[in-house]
């Protein structure tokens, strides 16, 4: 099931409630990407909010939303670096993307296997992805007043799991939005000290929010390039033995 970008838009750009999760999340992707000098950076789904820190220094951005959710112009202000896509058919070259952002993309998706196979063919060898997700645990997923109310929720197993199916190495994780997804002034007031408190929990099963940052790792084939070596057993005395000349038939 997929959100209208206008319910999107209007969540993360006109509620203090809104404004607070697009704060805290972006907060923690600039933690785990302080800078993407020279790099092309993609998000897919509602990621746009996000992708602004990397407007200065990033060789190009760009921010694909899928077909069924629509599209809207972004950066506000700025010449317009969005577009419209199937979910699964993504108008980027393979191997294009250096860093790529997911949030609203894989829960909300039809087919997330097919989406995690899009997601690692415009990764470049080594390409950095950051998946955004409603916790199962948290309290997000459980209120329809944020749009991380909809979808599949993932616990952490879950979706490491998922991505390690689609072939992508797990690295590091976070949880974010520890504040009650609540519209009322009380709750947004004290929203960053619920934040600073989260953040020094042993345990994710409070935040709201899953990042997981996983990495496409391409390895060299060796040998014959067979997809299994086929090796025999070696003698304690060979490499010592001469070996005798072949006779012609």
């Amino acid at each position: 099931m997929h959100l209208d970008v206008v319910e999107l838009r209007n969540f993360y750009y006109r509620t203090g409630l809104g404004r607070a999760a697009q704060r805290a999340i972006r907060d923690q992707v600039v933690e785990f990407w302080p800078n993407a000098e020279r790099q092309t950076v993609a998000g897919f789904g509602f990621a746009v909010p996000l992708l602004r820190p990397f407007l200065d220094d990033a060789r190009r951005v760009v921010g694909l939303m899928p077909d069924q959710q629509g599209v809207m112009h972004w950066p506000a202000g700025l010449p317009n670096v969005s577009a419209l896509c199937p979910e699964t058919r993504w108008p980027i070259q393979t191997g294009f993307v250096d860093k790529l952002v997911v949030m609203h993309g894989l829960e909300m998706s039809d087919a997330p296997d097919a989406l995690l196979e899009e997601c690692w063919r415009v990764l470049g060898p080594g390409g950095k992805v950051l998946f955004v997700v409603p916790n199962r645990g948290g309290l997000w997923s459980r209120s329809d007043s944020t749009p991380f109310g909809y979808g599949r929720p993932y616990s952490m197993g879950q979706l490491e799991i998922q991505l390690r199916r689609a072939r992508f190495v797990p690295e590091r994780h976070a949880a974010v939005l520890f504040q009650p997804p609540s519209h009322k002034r009380f709750w947004k007031r004290w929203g960053p000290l619920w934040e600073r408190i989260g953040r020094q929990m042993p345990t994710a099963l409070a935040g709201g929010v899953l990042v997981v940052e996983a990495s496409k790792q391409v390895y060299a084939q060796t040998g014959s390039g067979t997809p299994e070596a086929v090796r025999r057993k070696a003698g304690v005395l060979e490499g010592l033995r001469p070996v005798p000349e072949a006779k012609p038939v």
